[in-house]
């Protein structure tokens, strides 16, 4: 580890183009020693030269420490699969549960068993710290904090440039930083970059920058963060090399691109292209249900096309960190370039009205089907996660159809066998502390109508059909397990 807090490094880099296609990260990792090998570099650490090669060598054989700052659904597997890729990890929060629970060897996301964070301890490659000042023992550095929208809808930078100024007191040469949380093309080569730099060090000569989006995807078994292929991009030639060696070494396939500019359009384009589709889906609903047209038999027969459509899914709104969110990190961008967004902005908008569509479908079912008015009705919502099987709840529609319920009168509980208790959210302080209720049959018959909300695995859906007067299905559960029934209504 180089760890000496004066570095210089003066360096004339040979440029040439770079295959830019998914390829093994063995032969990345042969490749770009190849070519650092003929780079006259040179780094000074305390008086004493190393050849820039060193760094990368530093990086591929796992004697670089690796820090990791934010430590939730996308930080800590990421510092769990670099401790397994042979790296000493620290990983860095604010919330002192974290620690705690670190070092209890128990995890709080499901895509990293106990087991595997136990071992990783045990074996000294993973420690949890709130000190940042460790910092300056860190040779890679990542950045996974949340980027959230403002109430007006546009980017919230805060926890990154709180990150870098944390950084930027310990900053030293030598070190590669990397930004993977989602945001707008600019930021790493803008606030990022401008943070860093007003330490009086250089990006691309003295530290080296880079952005690699995260790519999660709670509750998807087919893949983990180690199988995902990763989109790198460094600030400069150098940089990229650096920050395409270190996730080489972590993940199967790294994807290089030109700029970290684009690896942050990439981020963005994936979830604007599934939020575009979801509204899509969601508008034909809304469409062919007043036509009396089933939308999910029409998705079904149109998914049986072996080209030219692929299947989106309508649903009670959208959830997770991504979708609901990163769209408008681009429309405030495009903004900037007085580029309107329509097309991305009216998505937003139908996937955004699609709770009190649903609560509206709730009501005239009360109303049409029991004679009761939604503000004299107790619904029990099914499911509080954003999807299922996973205890998310970020940006979760649930919380919306709770709120929405209440507004008007109506007296809401939930069921959800993920989520025990609700936790403290940004926009829903209200609903916290409340507790899911028990799904048996005394409980449900409680309740005037069920919502399907969240379609979780191993739920009794039969008996639910049984016990309930009334079922609202956002998720076409029923009948997808074949059970049909006259008061079962679609939304």
């Amino acid at each position: 580890m180089f760890t000496s807090d004066t570095c210089k490094l003066s360096a004339k880099a040979a440029r040439g183009d770079r295959n830019r296609q998914p390829v093994p990260a063995s032969r990345r990792i042969l490749d770009s020693l190849t070519k650092l090998a003929h780079f006259q570099m040179t780094l000074s650490y305390g008086g004493v030269t190393v050849p820039l090669s060193s760094l990368l060598a530093n990086i591929t054989s796992r004697a670089a420490r690796v820090g990791v700052i934010g430590l939730g659904y996308v930080g800590l597997p990421l510092a769990i699969t670099a401790a397994r890729a042979g790296f000493t990890v620290t990983g860095f929060d604010t919330d002192p549960g974290k620690i705690t629970a670190i070092d209890a060897r128990k995890s709080y996301i499901e895509a990293v068993p106990d087991a595997v964070l136990a071992d990783q301890v045990a074996a000294d490659r993973f420690t949890a710290t709130a000190d940042f000042a460790a910092l300056a023992l860190c040779d890679v550095i990542l950045i996974c904090v949340p980027t959230p929208l403002t109430k007006h809808r546009e980017p919230d930078l805060s926890f990154i440039t709180r990150t870098c100024d944390d950084i930027a007191k310990t900053l030293r040469a030598g070190q590669v930083i990397v930004l993977e949380s989602t945001t707008y093309p600019g930021t790493t080569d803008g606030p990022v970059k401008r943070i860093l730099e007003s330490t009086g060090l250089v990006s691309g000569k003295d530290f080296y920058l880079g952005f690699s989006p995260e790519r999660e995807d709670p509750g998807n078994r087919a893949f983990d963060t180690s199988t995902i292929p990763k989109v790198v991009a460094g600030d400069g030639a150098d940089a990229g090399r650096l920050v395409e060696a270190f996730y080489a070494a972590v993940v199967k396939t790294v994807v290089p691109v030109s700029s970290t500019a684009t690896a942050e359009a990439v981020k963005l384009t994936e979830n604007v292209f599934r939020a575009v589709n979801i509204a899509l889906v969601n508008e034909l609903k809304v469409i062919y249900e007043a036509m009396g047209v089933d939308i999910w038999e029409v998705i079904e027969a149109a998914k049986t096309k072996p080209f030219g459509y692929m299947p989106f899914y309508p649903g009670p709104g959208l959830g997770g960190h991504c979708i609901p969110i990163d769209p408008f990190y681009l429309t405030w961008k495009a903004r900037e370039y007085d580029i309107p967004t329509r097309f991305i902005e009216l998505a937003g908008e139908i996937n955004a009205a699609m709770p009190r569509h649903v609560v509206s479908r709730l009501a005239e079912a009360l109303d049409q089907r029991l004679g009761l008015a939604l503000s004299r009705s107790k619904v029990l919502v099914i499911g509080l996660a954003y999807k299922k099987n996973v205890p998310d709840i970020r940006e979760s529609p649930s919380l919306k159809l709770i709120e929405l319920i209440e507004e008007r009168g109506g007296q809401a509980s939930y069921h959800d066998p993920f989520v025990a208790e609700i936790p403290k959210t940004r926009a829903y302080g209200a609903l916290m502390g409340r507790k899911s209720v028990s799904l048996d049959e005394a409980t449900v018959r409680s309740f005037d109508a069920v919502l399907i909300a969240t379609d979780h695995d191993g739920l009794d859906y039969a008996g639910l059909a049984q016990w309930s007067p009334l079922i609202v299905d956002t998720r076409n559960v029923f009948a997808r397990n074949n059970i049909l029934a006259d008061h079962v209504v679609k939304a």
